[in-house]
């Protein structure tokens, strides 16, 4: 007695990487599918089956297996009920060698068979794995010389200021792939660059714009989704305040080039706009001067508990500190003498430590910070000193030289005067690093807001707003715009009298520089 005939279920997957012409009655994926059903049903005295479910991708790239009916088939596929994926072409299923082994591997562990109709190969051989290896390395080489063409031709356009699509930006709409001007969103993003001017902020500028209903372009997608439309975030606004598209440029890989839209800005109002970032972005990197964390990872209390970077935020000011990892975990009964110290000065002070103590000579062109940490093994916090360990190698032998050094030390004590830190040691007081900056920072804002007001573009009333202060203590603070060259230089050293604040500062310095530097020695 004959047994019943084993049946392969069948399922037929096509793809098609654009969606030129998938609107025609019968496209590519139907070509595809006519072929492969008639393999199909060569196949029938084998006991082939066909699956009725198509599994068709238009339009999608073969790049990645990130496609519905890829996805799709490889579930049923999960589910058992699935037993030959049959494709006209190996880069129908992945042009990809990585996606396309992780194929393989789940083919074979649920026991599927995979055959491509225009190319003969048996996948439960070597040579068949080989070949079709083979085939895959071409696919993908194909789909990266077609990119390289692709990147070519759109760098080419971007040189002549030719619009390649994408987005539209705010202001314009695309006729027969070519931008014109909509006046009325024009009008919206020159308001946006003048209001920047007044404000001065861009965070302001967002909660502004929100307040008056003014969002983002409504863009329609080909797939009917609707994208944009929104309120404009603050990374989104800082982009669109330095698009040099909208003054008639185009901006490619770090080269501009005249574009051939029309622009919307005046050149003169976007170059004030861009002085602005500039100096806001200057002013910010001030206030973040010296957060890093050189000692993570080296610094321990006397309980041998590891000491983690930390930082606070005051008035804009960001002071930085280490704490014991036992305050951290809330275990008070493991806690050492010093729970947390200051960064910049116990930084500073191991820095100096490792420069004067050096027993083996390095070359001078390895003596920067991080060169100089290289040798640090660790530093221990207790009451009364820091003791530092160090590793140095021999430049002529392999051996290692291992230095304890202790340094005499007590923990500062900070006092907070009208919100500028100072440290207080051994009864001395001494200007920080972080009231440093911010009296620097000080400076740089008023000299801004003295030429905002001298320009007319703002007022002593809007500066107050846009700070969150009164209009008196800004007028308190103005006179910081005229401080004298030697005078930052010396707040930049922290060679200023001790005490000295930045409202003090304001209202002790006089007009004249020559008179300035003789009040603060």
């Amino acid at each position: 007695m004959n047994s019943p005939q084993k049946i392969f279920r069948s399922a037929i997957y096509t793809r098609k990487s654009t969606d030129h012409n998938l609107d025609l009655e019968f496209n590519s994926l139907d070509a595809q599918r006519e072929a492969c059903e008639a393999y199909i049903k060569s196949q029938a005295h084998e006991g082939w089956r066909l699956v009725p479910v198509a599994y068709d991708d238009g339009g999608i790239s073969g790049a990645s297996l990130d496609r519905p009916a890829i996805q799709a088939l490889l579930s049923e596929i999960q589910a058992g009920k699935i037993d030959i994926v049959v494709v006209y072409k190996v880069d129908r299923l992945t042009r990809s060698l990585a996606d396309f082994a992780k194929l393989v591997e789940l083919f074979d562990k649920f026991g599927v068979s995979f055959v491509s109709i225009t190319q003969s190969f048996n996948t439960t051989t070597s040579m068949g794995r080989l070949t079709l290896n083979v085939l895959l390395s071409f696919a993908q080489f194909e789909r990266e010389v077609i990119g390289e063409r692709v990147r070519d031709k759109i760098s080419a356009s971007k040189r002549k200021g030719i619009w390649v699509g994408g987005p539209v930006p705010l202001g314009y709409v695309s006729v027969n792939k070519k931008l014109v001007i909509v006046p009325e969103e024009a009008e919206t993003v020159r308001a946006i660059f003048r209001r920047y001017l007044e404000l001065g902020s861009v965070r302001l500028l967002a909660a502004d714009l929100d307040q008056r209903g003014i969002v983002s372009k409504r863009r329609e997608l080909s797939g009917g989704r609707i994208s944009g439309g929104g309120r404009f975030g603050v990374g989104a606004l800082s982009h669109f305040l330095k698009n040099r598209f909208y003054i008639g440029e185009v901006a490619y890989q770090g080269e501009i080039h005249a574009g051939e839209q029309e622009p919307i800005l005046e050149r003169e109002i976007f170059e004030q706009v861009q002085a602005k970032l500039a100096a806001n972005n200057v002013e910010y990197r001030i206030k973040k001067r010296g957060t890093v964390a050189l000692l993570a990872g080296r610094i321990f209390d006397d309980r041998g508990n590891r000491m983690t970077p930390s930082h606070t935020t005051k008035k804009g000011v960001r002071y930085r500190y280490y704490v014991s990892n036992a305050v951290l975990q809330k275990r008070d009964d493991k806690i050492g003498s010093v729970s947390r110290v200051s960064a910049v000065e116990i930084e500073e002070l191991v820095l100096q430590t490792l420069r004067t103590q050096r027993r083996i000579q390095i070359p001078s062109e390895q003596t920067g910070d991080y060169d100089l940490l290289a040798r640090l093994e660790r530093a221990v916090l207790a009451p009364e000193a820091i003791r530092i360990h160090i590793v140095e190698s021999s430049p002529d032998t392999e051996k290692q030289i291992a230095i304890v050094v202790s340094i005499p030390w007590s923990p500062q004590k900070f006092t907070s005067i009208k919100g500028v830190s100072q440290s207080r040691a051994n009864g001395r007081s001494e200007m920080t690093t972080e009231s440093s900056d911010a009296m620097v920072a000080a400076i740089a804002k008023a000299r801004i807001w003295i030429e905002g007001l001298t320009m007319g573009h703002t007022s002593v009333e809007d500066i107050a707003l846009r700070e969150g202060k009164g209009a008196r203590q800004i007028r308190l603070l103005l006179p910081l715009a005229f401080a004298a060259p030697g005078v930052v230089q010396a707040i930049l050293e922290r060679a200023v009298p001790a005490g000295t604040t930045i409202t003090k500062l304001a209202q002790l310095l006089p007009y004249s520089w020559a008179a300035q530097e003789r009040t603060l020695k």
